[in-house]
């Protein structure tokens, strides 16, 4: 094969055709030229196999089809087929070349066809013709197809703007140039309730009630500068935030202003992570800075040399311990608390025997109820059914309980625990003699950084966190907690943990 043969058939575009004839020859001839110009070729000898192999293959570009063959003609080939393929060309082979012959083949759907014994050059410029033919029926098609799409997509485009506008989390407002709203979607009436829905347009100032958003509608059509700005829904029962974004609307061509654009985003839960931000900020600072003073106060008492007495010493240090202890507890918690929030706790989930993780409690919380004078009556059966979770964490649990109910008691008061099954459930009940709770402080007892301010309470140390992170460890295994308390009388926080009920194998002898 000469270097330009060569080049030629890496250059000619590969096409599928389909060569359905009788004639063992005319097959194998057609397939050799085909295949020399790079074509892909596919062969049927008979008019039903041509069909079968269009169904599977409907993409083919060129089907050159005999006009007589056993079982269905050329003709009736080309009725079936042009449903199958429609676009692809057609071309007859046929012995009998007559004109009537030619004018049945184009009224049945054939592009040209083509008499026996033909020479491969003729052959070659009749399949580049058709070939020809695909490409341009395929492009018209095409152009067809995006003539239609751009008709569709203007007739709908109203539709589909509205569509968007009103799928949008965030509100969208959009006044003319006489500032008279003539758009709004549903999330605008949820974030503006009660504002009214308007059936003829109106001025935006009869329909909003908030001022500064009408004003910044207004600045906005005067200046015809984007304004953005936090306001305050003072029309609302519940303090609502709106981040309002204003833009007017200028025709490029013209330079007219059309009107403004207003988009309303609710930021009331990000103003209220602030907040909360801001509280756990001023938390952290008061309770870091006033143990740090003391034992920086003790510190330089020790250094100056005004304590002496050995036993005085002593307790400076041992008070300059406990503020160093309440630091670490504080980054405990804090610590607890942010793997909690962000799902990076390590838990070892196997069978635990809650009198043994008691047991465990009681020991650690024995030298705060030495120093308080607080006695333990505990009724823990042997045989409850073990709990599966991670041991460090019901210690962690039923320690913030335990502390509470020490530290929040009277002096010389008592602590019951109490534990027995209930369904399927392990119930375990931590009762006390102490302060109590007051009915508006039970509502946000389990809140971050919640402590109920009250005279009795001063001078009790705490971050606010210890129940939060009893009721995330209780949620986590799918259990719940309760407290009833009285002031002055105490308070009672009872825990349901599930248990997994092992069924006993019963053997038939």
């Amino acid at each position: 094969m000469t270097d330009d043969r060569a080049n030629k058939l890496n250059q000619a575009e590969n096409h599928k055709i389909l060569v359905v004839d009788d004639e063992g020859g005319i097959r194998r001839g057609c397939d050799r030229v085909l295949r020399s110009q790079g074509h892909q070729v596919v062969l049927a000898e008979r008019g039903e196999k041509g069909l079968e192999i269009l169904r599977q293959q409907p993409d083919m570009d060129l089907v050159l089809v005999d006009l007589r063959m056993p079982g269905i003609s050329g003709f009736e080939f080309l009725l079936q087929a042009k449903e199958i393929a429609p676009e692809t060309v057609f071309v007859m082979i046929t012995a009998y070349a007559t004109i009537e012959a030619a004018v049945e083949a184009t009224k049945r759907g054939a592009y040209d066809f083509i008499a026996k014994p033909f020479a491969p050059d003729e052959f070659i410029r009749l399949v580049d013709r058709a070939l020809e033919r695909v490409r341009l029926i395929r492009e018209r098609n095409r152009l067809e197809a995006e003539r239609r799409q751009r008709m569709l997509e203007l007739v709908t485009e109203k539709s589909q703007f509205r569509t968007v506008i009103d799928c949008m989390a965030d509100g969208v407002m959009v006044c003319n140039a006489e500032q008279v709203l003539v758009l709004y979607n549903p999330a605008a009436l949820k974030i503006l309730s009660p504002i009214r829905s308007v059936q003829t347009p109106l001025a935006v100032n009869e329909v909003l009630e908030c001022g500064d958003l009408v004003k910044m509608i207004s600045n906005v059509s005067k200046q015809q500068k984007r304004l953005s700005n936090e306001v305050k829904l003072s029309s609302k029962p519940e303090e609502t935030w709106v981040l309002a974004n204003v833009a007017p609307v200028v025709d490029v061509a013209s330079d007219q202003f059309l009107g403004t654009v207003t988009v309303l985003r609710d930021i009331t839960e990000v103003k209220h992570v602030e907040r909360v931000k801001a509280q756990f900020i001023n938390m952290v600072a008061h309770e870091l800075r006033a143990p740090l003073a003391a034992v920086d106060g003790y510190l330089s008492v020790m250094e100056e040399g005004y304590v002496q007495d050995r036993e005085k010493q002593h307790e400076i240090i041992n008070r300059s311990r406990q503020r160093i202890k309440g630091l670490v507890d504080l980054v405990d918690d804090l610590l607890n608390v942010s793997r909690m929030e962000v799902g990076t706790v390590q838990r070892e989930i196997i069978p635990q025997r809650i009198d043994s993780v008691l047991s465990a409690v009681l020991e650690l919380m024995k030298p705060l109820a030495n120093q308080k004078l607080v006695r333990f009556e505990v009724q823990v059966p042997d045989r409850l059914p073990p709990v599966h979770a991670d041991r460090e964490e019901l210690i962690r649990l039923f320690n913030n309980l335990v502390s509470n109910a020490i530290k929040y008691n009277k002096q010389d008061g008592r602590v019951w625990i109490t534990s027995e099954q209930d369904g399927p459930y392990v119930k375990i009940s931590i009762d006390d003699t102490g302060i109590g709770i007051s009915k508006e402080a039970l509502n946000q007892l389990f809140s971050e950084f919640f402590r109920e301010k009250r005279p009795e309470t001063r001078l009790i140390k705490g971050t606010g966190l210890g129940l939060s992170i009893v009721k995330s460890i209780v949620d986590f295994y799918h259990g719940r907690i309760e407290v009833e308390s009285e002031l002055g009388k105490g308070s009672s926080f009872t825990v349901w943990l599930p248990f997994e009920r092992i069924e006993p194998l019963h053997r038939t002898l």
